[in-house]
C-alpha cells in the first residue's frame, strides 16, 4: 500500500458520530472503560484551577491517551492520530514554520489529495489558527493527536536545527563559548598583566609580594564587609510593592529536571514529585534525559510515571552539558512559570503553590524567584555538617541580604522559578557555562530584572565525600571565572547596564570572592606570627602593619563565624551549632577547589564534573 492510500484509508475510517459539540466528560461517560470518579475529580479541579479540561482529565488519569484522543475526534469533528498508526510524511515536516509548530503545538502531518493533514494537540485552537496555516499551506484540514507524538515528529524533523540553537541560544557576546578562543585583543591584554607581574617580581620580589598581599587583604575585608552589610539588611523590614492579585486562571508551571547518569534517584524522585500539593492539571513535569545516557533510560523504563510527568531527550551535540539540555527542552514547554529542580531534591509540599501565589502579585520587574537550598543528610559526617553551615548561610543571610541591598543575585542552579516570557528574553541558559545559574542571574539584571528570595526550602544531598565535593567546588569556582570573564568583556557595558552600585557588587560577588581563594595561602602565612615564628614581611611592614594585619584577620574569621551562626539559628539545625568553629578548617578545601578550577578554565573550559546523588540517605524529616 502506497502512503497516499494508506493515508486515505486513515481518513475514509473515520466516521463523526453524533459526539460533536457535546461536553467531553459526558463523551467519556459513556465509555465502559472510564473512571467517572476521576472524571469527576477532573471536573472539580478544571473549575477550581481554570485547567482546561483536556488536561485535567489527563492528570488525574480520567481517560488512557487514546481513549481521550478518541472522545476529542468525536467533539470536535476531527480525526484522531498517532505516529505508531500513521507516521507523519517526513517531506511535509517543513511545510510550516518551525517555531510556529512549537508554539501552536501543530505539524503537518500527511496530504491527502490536495489537502494538507495538519495534527494538533488542543482541537479548541483549530478554529484560530486555520486562517493562518491556510495562508501557508493552502487547503489544510486538523486532526488531533497526543502532543507527545507531536513533539516527538518535530524533534526528528528538526533535530539539528534545535540542537544547534540550544547550543548558541545566548549572542555570542553574552556567552562563553568563544573564551578558549585567543585573538589579538586578548592575547594583549593577557600579555599586559603578565609581563608587568613578571618584571616586578624580577625587580623587586618584596613590592611584588607586597602589591599580591595587598589584593589579598582588600578582597578579604571586601567579602567581609558584604557578609556585614548582607546580615544586616536582612534585619530591616522591608515590604515590597505588589500589583492587584490577578484572580484569572492558576498559572501552568513547568518543572524541568535535568538527568544524566542516574541509577538511584528515580524513583524517590516520582515520589517527591508527587508530594506536590499544587493542581496536577497545572503543572507540567519534564524529565530531561540526554540520548546517549542509556543508564537513566534504562532506570526511568522500569519507573511508573504519572500523567503529568513526561520524558525528553536531548540529541547528541557538541557539548554535553546542563544547560543545553535545558535550553533543548525549553522548546517543548508548555508553562509560563519554568522551575528548575535537580534530581535529588525534596521540595516543600506547597513550594510551587507559594511561587505561583507570588509570581500572580509580583510586579513585572520580578522575574525570578530563588527559593532557599538546603540539605537532608546534614548528620552523615563533618564535611556534611560544615556544607549544611555554608548552606543556611548563603540561602538565609547572603541571598536574602543581596536581594534588600538592591544588588544582582547569581542564581543557584535549582529551586529557581522564572517568567517564560523574560528567560526567552533573555536568551535562555548559556550552555557552554557549567555555572549556568549565576550567569543568568547576572543576565537576569543586566536586563532590567529582579530576583526575589522566597523563603519556601528544598532539601537535597549534601556531597559529602572529599574528592566529590572538591570537584564540584572547583566547576562552581570554574564557572564563576568564566561569568566574570564573559560579563567584564566590556565593562563600560557592564557598568551601564548594571549601574555603579550593582556593578560594585558584582566586583565583589565575583572577583573578590575568587581572589579571596586563591591568595587564601599567602594571608595564611601570617598565622604563623601567633606561633611566634617571624613572618619574612614582617620587617617591611613593621611592627603595626603585622598587628593590623593579624586584627583584620581575627575581626574576619569572627565576622564569618558570626554570620554562620546567624543563619544556624534561622534554620532547622540547631544542633549544628557547636560544628560552627570547626568552619575554619572546612573554607580552606575551596582553595584545591580554585586552583582545579584555573588549571580546567584554561585546559577545557566547558568540562563539566557530574556530580553524583544517592550516596547518602536523608537523617532529617522534609520541612516545609
Amino acid at each position: 500500500m502506497s502512503r497516499a492510500q494508506r493515508d486515505a484509508k486513515a481518513f475514509t475510517e473515520f466516521q463523526p458520530d453524533d459526539d460533536a459539540g457535546r461536553d467531553l466528560a459526558g463523551i467519556l461517560a459513556r465509555d465502559d472503560g472510564t473512571d467517572l470518579i476521576s472524571v469527576l475529580d477532573a471536573l472539580t479541579e478544571a473549575r477550581q484551577s481554570g485547567a482546561p479540561l483536556p488536561q485535567a482529565l489527563t492528570a488525574h488519569g480520567a481517560a488512557a491517551g487514546e481513549r481521550l484522543l478518541r472522545a476529542l475526534s468525536h467533539k470536535h469533528r476531527v480525526m484522531s492520530l498517532t505516529r505508531a498508526d500513521t507516521p507523519p510524511d517526513d517531506d511535509l515536516g517543513t511545510l510550516l514554520p518551525l517555531d510556529f509548530c512549537l508554539k501552536h503545538t501543530v505539524f503537518p502531518w500527511m496530504r491527502i489529495g490536495r489537502t494538507t493533514v495538519v495534527a494538533g494537540a488542543d482541537p479548541e485552537s483549530f478554529d484560530t489558527l486555520a486562517p493562518l496555516i491556510e495562508r501557508q499551506l493552502g487547503a489544510a484540514m486538523f486532526a488531533v493527536a497526543p502532543e507527545r507524538d507531536i513533539h516527538d515528529a518535530i524533534a526528528a524533523q528538526h533535530a539539528q536545527t534545535l540542537v544547534e540553537a540550544a547550543e548558541h541560544k545566548v549572542p555570542l557576546e553574552e556567552s562563553c563559548r568563544d573564551i578558549n578562543e585567543v585573538t589579538g585583543k586578548r592575547a594583549f591584554f593577557a600579555v599586559a598583566l603578565v609581563l608587568p607581574a613578571i618584571w616586578l617580581l624580577a625587580q623587586s620580589p618584596q613590592a611584588f609580594f607586597a602589591v599580591v598581599l595587598g589584593l589579598a587583604v582588600l578582597s578579604l575585608v571586601l567579602n567581609q564587609a558584604l557578609k556585614v552589610a548582607s546580615a544586616v539588611a536582612t534585619l530591616m523590614p522591608r515590604k515590597m510593592p505588589r500589583s492587584e492579585s490577578d484572580a484569572g486562571p492558576m498559572p501552568l508551571v513547568t518543572v524541568l529536571v535535568p538527568l544524566f547518569r542516574e541509577e538511584n534517584i528515580a524513583d524517590m524522585l516520582v515520589k517527591r514529585l508527587r508530594a506536590l500539593r499544587y493542581p496536577k492539571s497545572r503543572l507540567d513535569v519534564v524529565l530531561v534525559l540526554e540520548a546517549e545516557d542509556g543508564l537513566t533510560q534504562d532506570t526511568l523504563s522500569r519507573t511508573e510515571l504519572p500523567p503529568w510527568m513526561r520524558v525528553i531527550e536531548v540529541p547528541k551535540g557538541e557539548v554535553l552539558t546542563k544547560p543545553r539540555a535545558l535550553n533543548y527542552a525549553l522548546n517543548f514547554c508548555r508553562g509560563e512559570i519554568i522551575g528548575i529542580y535537580d534530581a535529588e531534591d525534596a521540595p516543600a509540599p506547597d513550594q510551587i503553590n507559594r511561587v505561583a501565589d507570588f509570581f500572580r502579585s509580583a510586579p513585572p520587574d520580578v522575574a525570578c524567584v530563588q527559593g532557599i537550598l538546603d540539605f537532608y543528610n546534614p548528620k552523615s559526617n563533618w564535611l556534611a555538617r560544615c556544607f549544611a553551615i555554608e548552606y543556611v548561610t548563603w540561602f538565609r543571610v547572603i541571598l536574602p541580604g543581596l536581594a534588600r541591598l538592591n544588588l544582582a543575585i547569581p542564581l543557584g542552579g535549582t529551586t529557581l522559578f522564572i517568567r517564560r516570557e523574560v528567560l526567552e528574553e533573555v536568551h535562555g541558559w548559556d550552555a557552554h557555562n557549567v555555572t549556568e545559574d549565576a550567569d543568568l542571574g547576572i543576565r537576569l539584571a543586566r536586563y532590567g530584572y529582579r530576583t526575589v528570595p522566597l523563603a519556601t526550602v528544598t532539601q537535597e544531598e549534601a556531597n559529602n565525600r572529599l574528592w566529590p565535593w572538591v570537584k564540584q567546588r572547583s566547576r562552581w569556582l570554574k564557572g564563576y571565572m568564566v561569568t566574570y570573564l564573559v560579563h567584564m568583556r566590556r565593562p563600560l557595558q557592564l557598568l551601564k547596564d548594571l549601574g555603579p552600585w550593582k556593578f560594585a557588587g558584582f566586583q565583589v560577588l565575583f572577583l573578590a570572592a575568587i581572589l579571596q581563594f586563591a591568595l587564601a595561602p599567602l594571608l595564611w602565612s601570617f598565622w604563623l606570627v601567633l606561633a611566634g615564628v617571624p613572618h619574612p614581611v614582617a620587617e617591611h611592614i613593621g611592627q603595626g602593619g603585622t598587628l593590623a594585619l593579624i586584627t583584620i584577620f581575627v575581626a574576619s574569621e569572627a565576622v564569618s563565624l558570626g554570620t554562620c551562626a546567624l543563619a544556624v539559628a534561622r534554620s532547622p539545625h540547631e544542633r549544628l551549632f557547636p560544628w560552627i568553629p570547626t568552619m575554619m578548617f572546612y573554607f580552606p578545601l575551596g582553595v584545591l577547589a580554585v586552583y582545579k578550577g584555573l588549571f580546567e578554565l584554561i585546559a577545557k573550559p566547558f568540562y563539566w564534573d557530574k556530580t553524583s546523588h544517592g550516596h547518602s540517605q536523608p537523617d532529617l524529616p522534609a520541612k516545609p
